[in-house]
């Protein structure tokens, strides 16, 4: 794929892997235009890093979004394709971790004796699967317009898209959804000749995995730096043979998931099921997709 005076979108911008992949972006694509967006609050110290530590400034921009506000969001993307003439490669990387147990059982009301509500895991599963939703729905309807079709989303998964060991709920579920979403936003992607891949990334030292990062190192335990994520991202988003993959990024390892997880069905379920499942998801395929029920 040719970056010459492409527009290049990062979510979640402001810090770790996503200020790492806009700076990684604007080194090796020095002619294309890096947009970087995150929460207004992020804008001063963001354009300030852009200025100290970006090889070429001039070719980056920060744009203030909030990514579970669909009005900016829709405004954003508004701004790229009057501005920029549009956008060509998508990074949906915003994302959070719980700051609380969501499933901590001794959080009770004491004036009702009653459980309180979830407000942690709506917060986690908003940004990380609804906000992702967002910004892979709004980056193609915008390259769906462009004459030329070649439009890039990568998808930041997580190793906690596949396992769910570390008990952090939200998060490992939101991961999920993200993978679900790379699985499912294929026939669409492929109508439109739009690449959807993913990224998953393991142990990442950023603000998020602060807690456990210093332990980590002392155990000796290998770990990703977000500037390695960052190389697989753009690797992985200007593959123009690539689509539907998910690359784990783990350490020294690279690996990836999707091709070896579908070359496993039949050991995994056994050769009968993975012909049943194999032939009832064809019936779907043929007739269009899946019927949608009325809503009631």
């Amino acid at each position: 794929m040719t970056t010459t005076n492409a527009t290049i979108l990062i979510t979640g911008a402001a810090g770790g892997i996503g200020l790492a992949t806009s700076r990684h972006f604007n080194a090796l694509h020095p002619t294309s235009t890096i947009i970087l967006t995150d929460l207004p609050t992020h804008q001063e110290t963001t354009e300030s890093l852009i200025q100290s530590t970006f090889p070429h400034p001039e070719k980056a921009v920060f744009l203030p979004a909030d990514i579970l506000d669909w009005g900016q969001m829709t405004r954003l993307f508004r701004i790229i394709a009057q501005e920029y003439g549009g956008v060509d490669v998508v990074v949906a990387n915003a994302g959070m971790m719980e700051s609380t147990s969501v499933l901590d059982l001794e959080d009770v009301d004491e004036e009702t004796g009653e459980l309180r509500e979830g407000l942690e895991a709506r917060r986690v599963v908003g940004v990380n699967l609804l906000g992702t939703l967002s910004t892979l729905r709004l980056a193609m309807y915008h390259m769906k317009e462009k004459e030329k079709k070649n439009g890039s989303i990568v998808l930041v998964a997580s190793t906690s898209g596949y396992f769910g060991g570390t008990g952090v709920t939200a998060y490992v579920a939101s991961k999920h959804g993200v993978v679900g979403l790379l699985r499912a936003s294929q026939v669409t992607a492929q109508k439109y000749g739009i690449r959807v891949n993913a990224v998953a990334p393991f142990m990442t030292p950023t603000r998020m995995t602060a807690g456990l990062s210093q332990s980590w190192q002392d155990a000796g335990l290998e770990a990703n730096s977000p500037e390695r994520v960052a190389e697989v991202i753009e690797q992985v988003g200007m593959d123009t043979d690539r689509r539907g993959s998910c690359m784990l990024v783990a350490g020294r390892f690279l690996r990836e998931m999707e091709s070896t997880r579908m070359a496993l069905l039949p050991s995994w379920l056994g050769q009968d099921v993975a012909d049943f499942m194999a032939k009832e998801m064809k019936f779907i395929a043929d007739i269009g997709g899946y019927v949608l029920p009325a809503r009631l």
